[in-house]
């Protein structure tokens, strides 16, 4: 009695109403769909789909969110993306819940007895397909979150949209997807339209854990492609010619330099990489030109304007000073993805009942980017990220995100609906922004 009055204590100073007519049977509601979302994530993971092209995936989610009588089912949103509308039996505010569902181009090497076996089509070439980032796991447990919330419309104030997302992982070259083009074709405007919204990304921490940052949390990333253009002659006379190899040298060290000496580092850090060169065809001939392609990630907008502009003198700085051109294209660019402070206080009690008191915590910055940034640009937004590592690993050792190793650990896939599951209770009851 002493630790439910404590509980209720802590849930007021941040003006969220205790859930007195939560259903007490709410415990039973998750053991009884455990099994199932389980069952759905092994059968998501051996089956995984590219960018674009989720079209079993999104069956296979219709198909259920029909099944557990949701108001509407939406589908063929940005492609592939589905989104159903649960109406609560009471007064309240919209809110809405995220999933991604998109794998990727890996060979999977996990020994998982429901491993991958999927091939697919990447930029023309038969390529080995694998849920490496852990969507499988995000489109199961929302799956679970709907079919436990469906359930108990009645007591449910407002409105749930469950919005199941392709391409997070960035759409095919020469088309659009992702989250970007979920907002543009309206999933967050017309008479549903969300006051906020919530997005869970599997991650190698303890299985069951959630972290989190205030404000900034992943990184914005930019795509930038570098093309340096010289004048091809005999790799024996490199006067006779302009040599973008040597100059895509130049540069390529140069902009090592930027984040550490032109970035305010007190607004975060910043990171530049090339991942590709491409130039020439034979050790004897200078070529005409070279490619470099790579990315920016940066946590300030204000400092990522000030890197972007300083890349771009750079490059043409620099290849003007060796008679040679360079033109910079920015491609694929994604936000700062993070949690709005006042949000993010509001909801603390219930991560904490979702995970446990001393599960929660303030996690590191991450420079990877996440296109959940596009919905937070629109409305506020959290952004957790749900530990599914073997805690018997040490962290430095499990496969990371990504990798053909990459493996989630299933207990933690009902911290991921309870938490999915207390904010839509909870958010109606609290001071909403």
């Amino acid at each position: 009695m002493r630790q439910l009055t404590q509980l209720l204590s802590a849930l007021s100073l941040v003006g969220i109403a205790a859930h007195a007519d939560e259903p007490a049977n709410l415990d039973a509601a998750f053991a009884a769909v455990e099994p199932k979302v389980i069952e759905w994530r092994r059968d998501l993971h051996a089956n995984p789909e590219l960018s674009n092209r989720e079209f079993r995936t999104a069956e296979k989610v219709a198909a259920h969110l029909r099944s557990i009588g949701l108001d509407e089912v939406t589908t063929g949103i940005a492609h592939t993306g589905v989104v159903g509308t649960l109406r609560g039996g009471k007064p309240g505010p919209v809110i809405a819940l995220r999933a991604d569902m998109d794998a990727l181009p890996v060979l999977e090497q996990t020994g998982l007895p429901f491993a991958s076996q999927a091939r697919g089509e990447y930029m023309g070439q038969d390529v080995p397909v694998m849920h490496a980032c852990g969507h499988d796991a995000h489109v199961a447990m929302l799956m679970g979150a709907a079919e436990v919330l469906a359930e108990r419309r009645e007591e449910l104030a407002g409105t749930v949209k469950f919005i199941f997302q392709p391409a997070e992982e960035g759409a095919p070259p020469g088309e659009e997807g992702g989250a970007e083009l979920m907002v543009r074709e309206g999933v967050l405007s017309g008479p549903d339209a969300p006051k906020a919204i919530l997005g869970l990304h599997v991650w190698p921490n303890d299985a069951g854990t959630l972290s989190y940052r205030s404000g900034s949390f992943m990184a914005a990333s930019d795509g930038i492609e570098i093309k340096v253009t010289g004048r091809q002659t005999h790799g024996s006379s490199p006067w006779l010619g302009v040599d973008p190899i040597y100059v895509s040298g130049q540069i390529l060290a140069a902009l090592q330099g930027i984040p550490g000496r032109h970035v305010d580092i007190t607004r975060g850090p910043a990171v530049v990489t090339i991942g590709s060169i491409q130039g020439g065809v034979r050790g004897n001939i200078i070529p005409d030109g070279v490619t470099m392609l790579g990315t920016v990630r940066t946590f300030d907008r204000g400092e990522r304007e000030r890197l972007l502009a300083r890349l771009e003198a750079t490059v043409t700085g620099i290849a003007e000073a060796n008679g040679a051109s360079a033109a910079l294209t920015v491609t694929d660019s994604n936000p700062v993805t993070g949690n709005h402070p006042e949000l993010l206080q509001a909801m603390m009690p219930t991560l904490r009942r979702a995970a446990g008191e001393d599960r929660v915590y303030e996690g590191n910055l991450i420079t990877g980017a996440e296109d959940f940034s596009f919905y937070q640009e629109q409305i506020p937004g959290l952004f957790l990220m749900l530990g599914a590592g073997d805690p018997a690993v040490p962290r430095e050792q499990r496969p990371s995100n990504h990798s053909p190793f990459f493996t989630v650990q299933e207990e933690a896939l009902m911290v991921g609906v309870r938490t999915l599951v207390g904010f839509a209770l909870d958010y109606p009851g609290s001071n909403r922004l």
